[in-house]
């Protein structure tokens, strides 16, 4: 039964994957970057994101932080690199599985897009 649950959660969280990506128009083969509208800083171990515009992320809140995963994606999103490369690079960095490590970073990519702290890179 317990196996049971557990197919239905990962099936539950790729819904959620899948509806952020097609909310966001999160493409895996596409590049992107930081936008222009904020400012991104690491002080003390920790990076912190500042809209420099209004409307950026949400209204309420004006300073924003990634955990360390966020943050190794973050570092990896240089306008240079697809998300499927950043994910390829990451999976071995975290030994964590192709597929997993790329729906993580297109759900982070997919908010990110939301909250219009990326950008996509025209190729």
């Amino acid at each position: 039964m317990h196996t049971d649950t557990m197919v239905v959660n990962r099936f539950e969280d790729l819904d959620k994957v899948k509806e952020i990506f097609m909310k966001a128009k999160v493409d895996p083969d596409a590049i992107y970057a930081p936008s222009e509208d904020i400012v991104a800083r690491e002080i003390e171990g920790e990076l912190i994101i500042v809209p420099l515009v209004s409307g950026i992320g949400d209204m309420e809140d004006e300073l924003y932080t990634l955990n360390e995963t966020g943050r190794a994606v973050w570092k990896k999103l240089d306008g240079k690199k697809s998300l499927k490369d950043v994910a390829e690079e990451l999976s071995g960095e975290f030994e964590a599985s192709p597929g997993e490590v790329e729906r993580d970073v297109i759900g982070l990519v997919g908010e990110l897009l939301k909250r219009r702290m990326l950008v996509e890179v025209p190729v």
